[in-house]
Formats: C-alpha cells, sequence, structure tokens
C-alpha cells in the first residue's frame, strides 16, 4: 500500500484543520447572528410585540379574502377554527370575511357554510359565495370570440390558461372592497390574502412596526423545505436558490434571514400575506390580480397571479415586500408541529443551519440562474418585437418562467 509523501500529508492535515476552523467559525457566526439577546429586529417580532398589537385590534380594520376548492379536510381540521378565533379577537366591527369558492367536488361547500353559520354568531360581516361550476364545466364550454385567458397549446387545442383563471377567483373575493366603501363608507386599512393560518397572524401585522406593501410568512409543506417557490423573489427577483434554509441567492435577503430580520423580497406569497390595502381603493386603477398577456403566454411563459400583483403595485417599491421567517404556516398538522417545536426550542437546528450555509455557499460558487433568466429575456424580446408598433411592456418580468400551465378537470397541468 502506497505511503503518502510526509509534505503532502502535512498539507492535507493543514487543509482539513482549516476546514474545520471555518465550520467551526461559521458555527459561531451563525448562534451570534441568531440569538434573540442581541437582535433587536427579532425581538421586534417577539410574543411581546404580538401582545401589544393585538391589545389594540381597534386601530387596523383588517379585510380578509381567500378562495377554495376541495379543501373540506383542512377547512374541518383547523382552517375554520382559526379563523372563527381570528375575527372574534379582531372585534365584528374590524373584520370582514370574503371567501369565495369553486365548484368543488368535495363537500367543501358544506364546510363554509359551517364556517359561515359561526361568523354569524358572531355577527362578523361576510360574504361566502358557492360555486356549482366546476372546472370542467369552465374548460367544455366554447370562449367567445377575442375572449382573453385561452390559448392555443402545443397539444393542438384552445386551452383554459390557469393564472387568469385564478385571478378571476382572487378579484371575486375583492368585489365587497367597492361595495363597501360605496354603499357605507367603510374602507379597510390591510388585506389579509389567507390560504393557511398560524396563531402568528399579529407578528406578521406587525411586521417592520406595520409599514410595508406586503408582509408574507413561510409555508411549509414537508419541512425542513419551504413550499411556495412559484411567487417567491428575493431582492434581486432570483427565484429561491433552495428549498432549505437559508433559500436566497441574492445577499441582502440571505443575510436578512441569517440574522433573524425580516427578509426584504421582491414577491411572496407563502399562504398568508398581508398587504396594505391603499392601492386597491385607487379611483383611476385599483390594484387587481392578473396574468400575464395570453400573447406573452404564447412564448411558453407564465407568471404567478400572486408575483405579478406585487410588481403592479406602486407601494412595493416605496414600503417594501417583507417575508417575516418568524411566522410559518403549515398545509398539515405533522408540518406544523414540525415548524412550532414545543419549550420554544429553535425550529431549525443550528447544524441544519451549518449545513445550509455551506450547501447555498456551493450552490452560489458552481450555479447561477443566467440561462433561465437568458431563456425568459429572449423570448420576452420576441414577444416585444411581434408588434413593432406596439409598445408591449411587462412590469412583472422577473415572475418569469419557462412554463405554460392549463386548468383540467381535477386542477391544473403543464403544457
Amino acid at each position: 500500500m502506497p505511503i503518502l509523501n510526509p509534505r503532502i500529508r502535512r498539507h492535507l492535515v493543514r487543509i482539513f484543520i482549516f476546514i474545520l476552523f471555518l465550520f467551526v467559525l461559521d458555527a459561531s457566526f451563525l448562534h451570534y447572528r441568531s440569538s434573540p439577546s442581541k437582535d433587536p429586529a427579532l425581538r421586534s417580532q417577539s410574543a411581546q410585540a404580538y401582545t401589544a398589537t393585538k391589545q389594540t385590534p381597534q386601530s387596523q380594520r383588517i379585510f380578509i379574502a381567500s378562495t377554495h376548492w376541495n379543501n373540506e379536510i383542512v377547512l374541518r381540521s383547523h382552517w375554520n377554527a382559526a379563523v372563527i378565533q381570528l375575527a372574534a379577537s379582531l372585534g365584528p366591527e374590524n373584520v370582514y370575511v370574503s371567501i369565495v369558492e369553486s365548484g368543488s367536488y368535495d363537500n367543501t361547500k358544506g364546510a363554509l357554510l359551517e364556517l359561515d353559520y359561526y361568523l354569524g354568531q358572531l355577527k362578523i360581516n361576510r360574504t361566502i359565495s358557492l360555486s356549482e361550476a366546476t372546472h370542467q364545466d369552465a374548460i367544455m364550454r366554447e370562449p367567445e370570440e377575442g375572449e382573453k385567458g385561452w390559448i392555443e397549446t402545443p397539444r393542438g387545442r384552445k386551452e383554459l390558461r390557469r393564472i387568469p383563471f385564478l385571478s378571476r377567483e382572487r378579484n371575486e373575493s375583492l368585489k365587497p372592497l367597492a361595495l363597501l366603501e360605496r354603499e357605507i363608507g367603510l374602507r379597510f386599512d390591510k388585506i389579509l390574502f389567507l390560504n393557511d393560518i398560524n396563531d402568528d397572524f399579529f407578528t406578521l401585522l406587525d411586521t417592520n412596526q406595520g409599514s410595508y406593501a406586503a408582509a408574507c410568512a413561510l409555508d411549509f409543506s414537508k419541512p425542513p423545505a419551504f413550499y411556495d417557490t412559484f411567487a417567491l423573489r428575493d431582492s434581486e427577483g432570483h427565484e429561491a436558490m433552495m428549498q432549505t434554509w437559508p433559500y436566497f441567492r441574492a445577499d441582502e435577503s440571505r443575510h436578512a434571514l441569517e440574522r433573524g430580520d425580516i427578509v426584504p423580497v421582491k414577491s411572496c406569497w407563502n399562504s398568508m400575506v398581508i398587504m396594505d390595502a391603499t392601492p386597491f381603493y385607487d379611483t383611476v386603477s385599483p390594484l387587481r390580480f392578473r396574468g400575464i398577456s395570453d400573447s406573452l403566454a404564447m412564448q411558453h411563459l407564465e407568471g404567478s397571479e400572486c408575483c405579478l400583483i406585487h410588481a403592479d403595485n406602486p407601494l412595493s417599491g416605496k414600503k417594501g415586500v417583507w417575508l417575516n421567517p418568524n411566522v410559518r404556516v403549515a398545509y398539515n398538522g405533522k408540518a406544523y408541529d414540525t415548524v412550532h417545536p414545543a419549550n420554544e426550542r429553535e425550529w431549525i437546528t443550528s447544524w441544519q443551519k451549518l449545513i445550509g450555509r455551506w450547501e447555498s455557499r456551493i450552490r452560489r460558487w458552481v450555479t447561477s440562474d443566467v440561462v433561465k433568466f437568458r431563456t425568459v429575456f429572449h423570448r420576452l424580446r420576441n414577444w416585444q418585437k411581434e408588434k413593432p408598433g406596439e409598445k408591449r411592456v411587462e412590469a412583472g418580468d422577473f415572475c418569469l418562467i419557462d412554463e405554460m400551465h392549463i386548468i383540467v378537470s381535477i386542477g391544473w397541468a403543464h403544457v
């Protein structure tokens, strides 16, 4: 068996010691940066801030908007109860609940009727819209001449696009906003878009001392991997680099997360998001959800309506879009318990953070999203050049991805 040259052995030992030193240094650095006792920004998101906000709900009027399709299990297991508790804590004079259901195949309607009853018992004002029209009904009808939201797909069919369909559902949930202002002069301070919920609503509400265009939670289905990659963009507009901590490619977003601060991003959704309501009341162009144009989608591009709304929001550049890592929601009980461990322990261990930091570092050294960016950029330019006399602009270019989504009878599909 060959024996290594003593000089080579010494070099290898030095390299090993140096790497070990870096690991120890990183571990100490992460422990220091994430320590609540040293981080006033983290303390501002603590239980103390939660309590202070919760004691003065009358200072905030909250419009809760939500859309549902085949959600019976989640509604009955915890969602309804959480909404009832939140509405009760805000008080009937400070909250309005607007829910849209769209042709579910399970008994989502029955679960929402139960919610309607209990909200009524609390005298909570609400609109709960139930539709018998299923996805199958939507895709089987013949679109009208020039109707938007339909596209010729590679399958040789004219099919219903997913994002404009979802945008209409979300905008339907916002209809009471204008009606309440017009009829009784009632306006809301914040809009809470809600897919899932946890006990940290007031912490999210207090993000950045309550000043933001939007504030989002982190959502999980199979921790430690977070869930919503479609709408999340870091401070430089990149998609998440990895689904585990520390998630982000951009230095500003990543460093904020490592410190335990709220994280500046260009877009987020993550199942629970609060937005300043002001742009939704604009008399000239009220902020609403949308998809990219059908002609741009023909370039085999798509963008989430939950990303595009931040691109369109005039407050995004002024007040910022923030992800609050101290607010974590989940799609099932097991995931929720994982990201909310007992005895106030950290939900992610120091070892996971250390490994994540090194994985992030290596990924930034050896990968980039240049190829993905170029693909989107060239297709965007092709679309802009299609009609030279027409000025084509897409404000949400950072939302675009190389995909095409259509509605099918049991959900949606890539084509």
